[in-house]
């Protein structure tokens, strides 16, 4: 399939795969069918704007990010111990990087205003 859009699959694919998680992990995460997660990282389907932002939670970083020529550097990583991943993990693996995403922004405001 000829694509002009973005191809941010690949970088999906790559961040789903550094993290560890499989297709029915970010299927189930999302609510979508595993074989749309297989569609969008192959870039023959379009992601919403809604998915973007939940997965750039779930990876721990912008949504910008996406878009970019290379993986960012600076990522939230969460260490799993367990051998299974559940949805309930993932949501709370969001919710932790997205505080941790808010304070970084919330210190770098401090920061520019405080003339660091």
């Amino acid at each position: 399939m000829n694509n002009t859009l973005n191809p941010i699959g690949e970088t999906i694919k790559a961040l789903r795969e550094q993290s560890g998680f499989t297709q029915m992990n970010l299927a189930k995460y999302l609510k979508v069918d595993q074989s749309l997660i297989s569609k969008i990282e192959k870039n023959e389907r379009v992601i919403t704007s809604d998915m973007l932002d939940r997965l750039s939670s779930l990876f721990g970083i912008t949504p910008d990010s996406f878009y970019a020529d290379s993986l960012p550097e600076k990522r939230i990583t969460v260490a799993l111990r367990a051998s299974e991943i559940n949805e309930d993990d993932l949501e709370m693996i969001s919710a932790i990087n997205r505080i941790t995403l808010n304070l970084n922004f919330m210190t770098e405001l401090l920061g520019d205003r405080d003339g660091r």
